[in-house]
């Protein structure tokens, strides 16, 4: 059985540095660069959980009107699901354009959930714009 939850999330810290920069050729405006973020999310919802930890790797492409790529990282959230204690890591994907706009999905690492959520499995997603003070997220999921 699937239980379908909802909520929101904001940053609480985002703390980034560049890893490389790769040159460009001449006149393209540069070439890629990778960068590491470690963030800081508080949830609501579904999932309530303060001071997450989420470790990003970034990689920046630069588009006609700014900077566009894609990251992947791994999020550890301690708290509650649906009022269920425990903690589990979230591995997350996802891509963003030159207007700010990030797109991500995510799904349970799978032995990684502990106390009230051992056996969690699941999958989600969210879609997040530059400026908005919260984010909301979907998480379809189940135990056992």
């Amino acid at each position: 059985m699937t239980t379908h939850t909802t909520g929101s999330f904001t940053f609480a810290d985002w703390q980034e540095k560049v890893v490389a920069e790769a040159g460009g050729g001449e006149g393209d405006g540069g070439g890629p660069k990778l960068a590491s973020a470690v963030v800081t999310n508080h949830f609501t919802g579904g999932i309530a959980a303060t001071g997450t930890s989420c470790a990003y790797t970034i990689v920046y492409t630069t588009g006609e009107s700014g900077s566009a790529g894609s990251f992947t990282g791994h999020e550890l959230v301690s708290g509650t699901l649906d009022g269920r204690a425990g903690s589990f890591v979230l591995a997350e994907r996802g891509t963003f354009d030159e207007k700010g706009t990030v797109h991500c999905v995510f799904e349970v690492v799978p032995g990684s959930a502990t106390g009230e959520l051992a056996g969690l499995r699941g999958t989600g997603g969210f879609t997040a714009v530059h400026g908005e003070p919260s984010v909301a997220y979907t998480f379809d999921y189940g135990l056992g």
